[in-house]
């Protein structure tokens, strides 16, 4: 099959993730990323597939993707599969009982307290630098994906309220506070240094870069781990160790575990939970650095 076929088939389904389900571009690019790479292995129309031929395909999957991987695929084509049912482009799914691979839970890695406080000590003197010292600020005052953090808009930002409005997976609105400290600083940024990074072009992007336009994830992740280097966290640190560090030091502060699934836009609370572990680590290292009587003391 030719690829303008195979996005032919599963066309009315990426309608169905954008329209109905509402979610990313991101995730309906990886869906239609899978879905390709399945139909161009197995080489037939969805409606002649047999279960044989995705087990067959999950076995050449299995043989070059990590497990992580594999479930990921999974997903996509069992996805497509209640589609395909459900609109009665199929009478049965062939797939409903196929499962994903079982592994275990990678705990996020999180920056301590002293670690954050040190990342966001910047030496202010310029534009560029109070753009960072706020970024980071608004970060982990309210736990921000870096997506979100770099599609904000000026109206996204209330410094009346103390307050940022998101927009998360699938388009789904969340508003944040904002701690005090992020607040000021983005005061200072928005009506002092962002107009000088403007370079007389027209936008309401947040956070610019350079030569005035949006700032990449590419481009915040390389200012991320410079400011890291430069402040001695030899840390394997990325946007999202933010966001971890963020959770985690609510939940090590008394927050409960609603607010911060609430906080970070988790749709299931078992995604949230994974802090927990994160906090009772923290706990456990605390103790035997500390424990008169610890093996490590």
């Amino acid at each position: 099959m030719k690829i303008e076929e195979i996005e032919k088939q599963i066309k009315d389904y990426m309608n169905y993730l954008s329209v109905e389900r509402q979610l990313s571009n991101n995730t309906i690019d990886g869906y239609k990323r899978d879905l390709i790479d399945m139909f161009s292995y197995i080489k037939k129309e969805y409606k002649n597939i047999t279960k044989e031929d995705i087990i067959t395909y999950l076995s050449y999957l299995n043989k070059k993707l990590n497990p992580k991987s594999i479930n990921r695929h999974i997903v996509s084509i069992k996805n497509y599969f209640k589609f395909l049912q459900r609109n009665n482009y199929i009478k049965d799914n062939i797939i409903s009982d196929i499962t994903g691979i079982k592994t275990s839970k990678n705990i996020p890695k999180v920056l301590s307290e002293n670690d954050i406080n040190k990342l966001l000590n910047i030496n202010l003197k310029d534009n560029i630098s109070y753009r960072n010292k706020a970024m980071l600020e608004l970060m982990y005052s309210s736990g921000l994906r870096v997506s979100e953090l770099l599609n904000l808009t000026l109206n996204n930002i209330d410094l009346n309220m103390n307050t940022v409005r998101i927009f998360g997976k699938g388009s789904k609105e969340r508003i944040m506070p904002i701690d005090d400290i992020a607040s000021k600083y983005l005061f200072e940024y928005i009506n002092i240094y962002r107009v000088t990074l403007m370079h007389n072009k027209t936008t309401d992007i947040l956070f610019l870069n350079s030569r005035g336009d949006k700032l990449s994830r590419q481009g915040f992740f390389k200012i991320l781990k410079g400011i890291a280097l430069e402040k001695g966290i030899n840390k394997d640190i990325s946007p999202h160790t933010i966001r971890h560090s963020f959770a985690t030091h609510m939940l090590n502060h008394g927050a409960d575990l609603r607010s911060i699934q609430t906080m970070l836009g988790h749709e299931n609370i078992e995604t949230t939970q994974i802090y927990t572990h994160v906090s009772n680590n923290f706990v456990k290292e605390n103790y035997e650095e500390s424990h008169p009587r610890s093996k490590r003391s």
